[in-house]
């Protein structure tokens, strides 16, 4: 390489050099062009040209494509599942980012096993996985930087102070991808569980993917494992779209929720598969006073084709942590097995905030202990300094075209006195009792609402409409934004195989 030149300037002369005088060949052939960097890593970019050789290429489904792209053992990784990769990780994204502005690049993972503390993403990049690479989290705690609480939280969830950073974290980012052919991310998250369990952890547990202040999100195609708390976190962020993702930890773990879309806007969640000790998406948007404060809400999410095992927790749950509002929250084809609840709102006195215009269509639930569970008494709070006149505003909440069976109590909607949840709409539900459900089947207080075809009958506070006839209740039919995205077909080279 010229030494008068930089890396990447080397790399716009050859550029230059193919445009202009045939360079890299024909266009009725597909090639690579391949520089070095100042670190000896090959980085290649692709042109996709007829007559491509597809034994060396592979091709995907983004929100955007890359110029250039390289592999992690090019950075001196090593794939034992012994070795830590930090620093290939952390030197392979900061390598890769100088193409942020010039097409954009891709770090391929190869089949392996991959030891790594936490390392940051970056803007336009995209991590793509082999169907045989498992990412494994190390354990140790100091692989992971202590990073202040989140602004609407106030402190860390499972302590006081600060918390530690997520294997994969991003912040201020645009156009990022996590995706690959079904590789495998694994908290490792065991001696994380013993400690909390322990009171022995002085910060709160890492999650595998926190994201923020970002835009342009896609998660897609990946197995989660074992995560020490959350799995995936968008927070701040907008423009998100999370597909076709298998998320699994133990039933007993408590925290280990699949996806935690907070404080987003314009989120699609479709076509995912998770079991979990907590909820299988937890809708958020702050903690009491600092959520207040901070007020950016959750809004225009659409969650469809989910199916979710949590004997502990629920399906979907929206809040507790409201504060800063949940709104246009659409959910449809989901499939509930052997979980606590289906739908559950939980919120309290001192959140403040509102969850409103949510909607529920065509859902399908197996060995439940509740379909539909609301409360204004999920009391848990930051810390003493809340305001006890914050009340929660619940409005407007539809559910429809629903069957369950083997279900121990159809529902527990109890709101706060003086703050009554209203709105609620139930219609065309048919559920059938376990062989010992509880006396009181549906048990209400301080809600309002209206149902139309529920079986078995519902309490006085839900009033039928009209008795005899099948009123749908709400579900909006102009998209959302995010629901008219289309990804684009990508082509990338498989090495190192």
């Amino acid at each position: 390489m010229p030494t008068s030149l930089s890396t990447f300037g080397f790399l716009l002369l050859l550029l230059f050099i193919s445009h202009e005088g045939g360079f890299i060949g024909t266009a009725d052939a597909e090639h690579d062009l391949i520089a070095t960097d100042s670190h000896n890593h090959r980085v290649h970019r692709h042109r996709r040209h007829r007559g491509h050789r597809r034994g060396e290429e592979f091709e995907y489904s983004a929100i955007s494509c890359r110029a250039y792209s390289a592999s992690l053992d090019e950075f001196g990784a090593v794939g034992d599942g012994v070795t830590s990769n930090t620093a290939a990780f952390r030197d392979a994204v900061s390598q890769l980012s100088r193409f942020a502005d010039h097409g954009g690049s891709l770090l391929f993972v190869p089949a392996g096993r991959w030891l790594t503390g936490s390392f940051n993403l970056t803007s336009h990049f995209t991590l793509f996985l082999h169907p045989d690479a498992v990412i494994l989290a190390s354990q140790e705690e100091s692989d992971y930087e202590v990073i202040e609480p989140l602004p609407s939280y106030g402190r860390g969830r499972d302590t006081d102070g600060g918390r530690f950073i997520s294997l994969l974290f991003g912040s201020n980012l645009t156009d990022v991808v996590i995706t690959g052919e079904n590789g495998t991310i694994d908290g490792q998250g065991e001696p994380w569980w013993g400690k909390f369990k322990r009171g022995e952890l002085k910060y709160t547990r890492p999650y595998l993917i926190e994201i923020m202040h970002s835009d342009g999100i896609q998660i897609s195609n990946l197995t989660f494992l074992n995560s020490p708390s959350w799995h995936i976190h968008p927070v701040y962020s907008s423009n998100i779209l999370i597909q076709g993702l298998t998320i699994l930890a133990p039933v007993t773990v408590p925290n280990t929720d699949g996806i935690n879309p907070d404080s987003c806007t314009n989120t699609r969640i479709e076509d995912c598969y998770i079991v979990s000790g907590d909820d299988c998406i937890a809708v958020k948007s702050g903690w009491d006073q600092y959520g207040i404060a901070y007020g950016m809400p959750t809004k225009q999410l659409l969650i469809r084709r989910l199916t979710c095992i949590s004997p502990d927790s629920a399906v979907i749950a929206l809040g507790s942590e409201m504060s800063g509002g949940i709104e246009d929250v659409r959910a449809e084809d989901i499939v509930a097995i052997d979980s606590e609840s289906g739908i559950r709102i939980k919120t309290a006195i001192g959140r403040g905030g509102y969850v409103k215009d949510v909607y529920v269509r065509g859902m399908t639930m197996k060995t439940m202990k509740y379909v539909f569970w609301m409360t204004g008494s999920y009391g848990s709070h930051p810390d003493e300094h809340y305001d006890p006149k914050a009340l929660p505003v619940i409005q407007n909440i539809n559910y429809q075209d629903m069957v369950a069976e083997n279900v121990t109590m159809p529902a527990q909607l109890a709101g706060i006195s003086g703050d009554q949840f209203t709105g609620i709409c139930i219609s065309n539900v048919t559920i059938t009792l376990s062989k010992k459900p509880k006396k009181v089947l549906w048990n209400c207080t301080d809600i309002s609402g209206s149902t139309s075809g529920v079986t078995p009958a519902p309490c006085q506070l839900l009033p039928e409409k009209q008795p005899g006839t099948i009123v749908p209740c709400n579900f909006p039919e102009d998209p959302i934004p995010i629901d008219e995205v289309k990804l684009q077909r990508c082509y990338s080279r498989r090495r190192n195989m």
